[in-house]
C-alpha cells in the first residue's frame, strides 16, 4: 500500500470530506433561499442559477468517485446513439443492484453536462432535510410518499412543471422501486409466477404504473428512454465506504437509446413493453456474468476537470476558517479546551470505525444515500 492510498484511509481525510460536503451544502441552501425573490420575476433564470448551485454540491460526489477513489465508468453504447447524449431530455431506466449505482449514474450525467439539471424520484421526507433535501426542493425533484392515491396528483403536477424546464435534463427512474436483495428477489419472483410473467434472475419485477405516468406526462418534452444496465467486473461488491477509503472499482455501463415514440401510449401495452425491456436487461446481465463485458463498442466521453476544481475550491475555502480556529485554539493556551477538542475528535474517530465495522450493510446503505443524496 502506497503512502497516498494509506492517507485516503485515514479518519482525518474522511472528516475533511464530510465537513466540506455538509458545510458547502448549507451554504448552497442559503444561496438557493436567496433566489426565492427571483422566482416570480424571472422563473427560468432562477432555475438556471439553482442548476449551477446544485451542480456545485452534487459534483463533489462525482469527484469523490472519479478522482479520489480512481473509479472510472466504462461506457458501452452505439456510436449512433452517442451523438444525442447531453443534447436532449431523456428518461433514464437504471437497474438498482449496487450501493453506488447512483454515483455511476451521476457520473454518466456529468460526462454529458446534465448533472446539475438531473432529476429523480425521492421520498417526500427528504424534502425537509437541510443540505440534500432543500437542494432537491429548489431543483424541482419529484417527491413522493409511496402511496399512489396520495402521490398521483403531485407526481403528475411535478412532471408537468418540467415541460418548460430551461436546461436539458435526465429523469432517473429505478423502476424496480427498491434495491435488489436475495430476499426481495424471491418475493418478487413469487409475484411474477402468480401473474404469469417470465422470471428474472438479476432484477426485481419493474413497477410499471409510475413509468407509464412519467412517459405520458413527459411526451413532447422527453425525446428518448435511455435503458442503462450496470455491472462491476470481477464480481466486485462496491460500497460507498470503500469509495471514501479510496478503493478503486471497475464499473461497466451499457446504454441503449430508445426513441419515446417506441413506447406504447396505452397503459397495458406500456406495462408489457417495460416487462420485456427488463427481460432484455436480465439477459444482458446473464451474458455479462459469462463474458465480463456488454455488447457494443466502448466509448470514452471526455472527463472534464470541473467536478475536481469545484471540490478543491470548496475544500480550500472551508478549510481556511477551520485552520484559523485551530491556530487560535492552540494559541489560547487553554489546556481544558485543547483536551476537550482532542476527546471530541477521538470519539468521532471511534464512532466512524464502528460505523464501518459493525453497522449492518442495509443500514450503512440507507445512511450513505442520505448523506450523499441518493
Amino acid at each position: 500500500m502506497g503512502l497516498v492510498q494509506w492517507l485516503k484511509g485515514q479518519f482525518l481525510c474522511h472528516l475533511i470530506i464530510c465537513y466540506g460536503f455538509l458545510v458547502s451544502g448549507l451554504l448552497v441552501n442559503l444561496l438557493q433561499i436567496c433566489t426565492l425573490p427571483l422566482w416570480p420575476i424571472n422563473k427560468q433564470l432562477a432555475r438556471r442559477i439553482n442548476c449551477k448551485l446544485g451542480y456545485s454540491l452534487t459534483s463533489q460526489s462525482v469527484a469523490l468517485l472519479e478522482w479520489w477513489s480512481g473509479t472510472e465508468v466504462t461506457f458501452y453504447t452505439d456510436p449512433a446513439d452517442y451523438q444525442f447524449y447531453g443534447k436532449e431530455n431523456a428518461i433514464i431506466v437504471l437497474n438498482h443492484n449496487f450501493e453506488i449505482d447512483f454515483l455511476c449514474g451521476w457520473t454518466f450525467c456529468d460526462r454529458f453536462g446534465v448533472l446539475g439539471a438531473s432529476k429523480c424520484l425521492a421520498k417526500k421526507e427528504l424534502s425537509y432535510l437541510p443540505v440534500i433535501g432543500w437542494m432537491w426542493y429548489f431543483l424541482e425533484m419529484v417527491f413522493i410518499k409511496r402511496k399512489w392515491e396520495e402521490d398521483k396528483r403531485s407526481f403528475v403536477q411535478s412532471l408537468q412543471n418540467l415541460r418548460d424546464y430551461p436546461e436539458n435534463f435526465w429523469f432517473l427512474l429505478h423502476c424496480e422501486g427498491t434495491r435488489f436483495t436475495e430476499e426481495k428477489h424471491q418475493i418478487s419472483m413469487e409475484v411474477a409466477e402468480k401473474k404469469g410473467l417470465p422470471k428474472l434472475k438479476h432484477h426485481l419485477l419493474p413497477r410499471t404504473k409510475g413509468f407509464w405516468v412519467a412517459v405520458q406526462n413527459l411526451r413532447g418534452t422527453v425525446a428518448a428512454v435511455y435503458c442503462c444496465t450496470l455491472n462491476f467486473r470481477n464480481n466486485e461488491t462496491p460500497t460507498l465506504l470503500g469509495v471514501i477509503n479510496g478503493k478503486k472499482y471497475h464499473p461497466d455501463l451499457y446504454i441503449r437509446r430508445i426513441p419515446l415514440e417506441s413506447v406504447p401510449e396505452d397503459e397495458a401495452e406500456c406495462s408489457s413493453w417495460l416487462h420485456k425491456l427488463y427481460q432484455e436487461k436480465d439477459q444482458f446481465q446473464e451474458d455479462y456474468s459469462h463474458t465480463g463485458c456488454f455488447p457494443g463498442p466502448v466509448v470514452t466521453p471526455l472527463r472534464g476537470p470541473w467536478a475536481l476544481i469545484n471540490w478543491i475550491g470548496w475544500t480550500c475555502l472551508l478549510l481556511y476558517p477551520l485552520y484559523l480556529l485551530l491556530v487560535q485554539l492552540v494559541l489560547s493556551g487553554s489546556i481544558l479546551t485543547i483536551l476537550a477538542t482532542v476527546a471530541f475528535c477521538s470519539a468521532a474517530r471511534a464512532l466512524w470505525i464502528r460505523l464501518q465495522m459493525n453497522v449492518p450493510r442495509e443500514y450503512r446503505y440507507s445512511l450513505c444515500r442520505l448523506v450523499c443524496a441518493g
